[in-house]
């Protein structure tokens, strides 16, 4: 039985996903050299952080636009350039504010653009069926892409050093164009074939005026409150994982006394159960209420998290294999982004065709909610000397989350007199 393409493209994709996350997760290494180099404040890097979070989210309903007006492939590559060339920059700069332009803006602006949303896209149009797997899968890969970069690149800043990081960050970059440019197409029907699992092709209009019509999905999807839901729920998600513990939980174990290396390798193992945990959320949203799965999931981050500053201080030095780091390590990595299937899963059940773009702007509160806890976190570490208020408060945030996410049971399409002001992008073939 022969192969299908999609699972070809979606191996690209996956690789390119694995890419996009280590290279954004890569400055929770870099915060202790840069403060040691420097002299930098955690506030002053965690502003970079958050400029990189805030741009990684805000660009998604843009790349989201762009891919559906230029194509998958061309936003993907030109991202790829983007990501190479803010981290090798970086190994010249003198200044804070080059470390916010390069690792703040170009690197967010080429993350943002083959986040989760570049999945999303690529899901819709390759896969007709096993999209909750598939969509469970590469966004798996960005747990995978922080299993293979954290624990190298701790290793590099603390020997070579932080410059030697950024180098190999930018020459990865560089090495995934070539495959997305040379095995990744924008749609099956360009090279004559259908979505797996299709009945039949499907006929796709490029969109002029990307950012108008993202504008344009953002505007009807204001007036439905599950939109809201979603929005505050993904907020609250990117908050307590890439703003809080994706950024400085090395900072915080070696605040007590835990070497970096080990810390980075503890962020890797929630890399390890993060894949079997996305997975397996990919697998249960195509069987179960997306609804019911983030409350359950938002449930369980937030007593984790109401228990980890405990954990930290159980040990002088805390053991990165003492039972209780390791088990919330464990629940932490498969709880990690097994939001990510079933909010995709409601965004195109409430919004339809505009679901992907839904969900670049859900994505991107997810984003902005990283940046400012990303941020928060860094001023609360200078100001009061430890994290712990930090973990507390994302905890409740967590349990708020998982209320809210209860509500989007009785989600359903828009009604039928919020029409769309664009005509259809995508039409069946006849």
């Amino acid at each position: 039985m022969k192969l299908h393409r999609a699972w070809i493209v979606g191996g690209v994709a996956l690789v390119a996903i694995m890419g996009a996350a280590g290279f954004r997760a890569t400055p929770g290494v870099m915060i202790n050299p840069l403060r040691a180099e420097f002299g930098w404040s955690s506030g002053t890097v965690s502003l970079a952080v958050s400029v990189n979070l805030v741009l990684y989210g805000v660009t998604a309903p843009f790349a989201a636009a762009l891919m559906d007006r230029f194509g998958m492939r061309r936003v993907v590559t030109a991202a790829l350039l983007l990501i190479s060339a803010g981290s090798g920059l970086t190994v010249w700069m003198t200044a804070s504010w080059q470390l916010v332009a390069l690792w703040g803006v170009l690197v967010g602006l080429g993350t943002g653009s083959m986040a989760l949303v570049f999945a999303a896209t690529l899901t819709d149009r390759w896969f007709a069926k096993r999209r909750g797997l598939v969509m469970g899968v590469l966004t798996a890969g960005g747990a995978t892409g922080q299993l293979v970069f954290l624990p190298l690149l701790a290793a590099l800043a603390e020997g070579p050093g932080w410059r030697t990081a950024s180098v190999v960050v930018s020459a990865a970059a560089l090495a995934v164009v070539p495959l997305v440019w040379f095995l990744v197409r924008d749609s099956p029907e360009e090279i004559g074939l259908t979505a797996y699992g299709a009945d039949g092709p499907v006929i796709r209009e490029p969109r002029k005026g990307a950012a108008r019509h993202a504008l344009r999905v953002l505007g009807r999807a204001t007036r439905h409150r599950a939109f809201w839901y979603l929005m505050f729920g993904f907020f609250i998600c990117g908050a307590s994982t890439n703003g809080l513990v994706g950024t400085h939980f090395i900072p915080a174990a070696h605040d007590h006394g835990m070497p970096e290396q080990a810390a980075a390798g503890l962020l890797a193992v929630i890399g390890i159960f993060d894949v079997v945990g996305t997975i397996l959320s990919g697998w249960l949203t195509d069987r179960f209420d997306p609804a019911k799965l983030l409350f359950v999931y938002y449930g369980l981050r937030g007593l984790s998290l109401l228990v980890f500053p405990s954990l930290l201080a159980s040990g002088n030095p805390p053991s990165a294999l003492s039972p209780g780091i390791i088990l919330f390590i464990a629940l932490y990595g498969l709880d990690w982004v097994a939001t990510v299937p079933p909010t995709v899963a409601l965004c195109a059940r409430v919004f339809g065709a505009d679901g992907p773009i839904v969900f670049g702007w859900v994505f991107a509160s997810h984003m902005v909610g990283a940046a400012a806890a990303a941020l928060a976190a860094g001023l609360v570490r200078d100001g009061l000397g430890a994290y712990d208020v930090a973990w507390y408060g994302a905890a409740i945030l967590c349990l708020f989350a998982a209320v809210i996410s209860a509500a989007l049971r009785a989600a359903r399409p828009p009604r039928p007199d919020l029409p769309s002001d664009d005509a259809p992008a995508v039409t069946a073939k006849t």
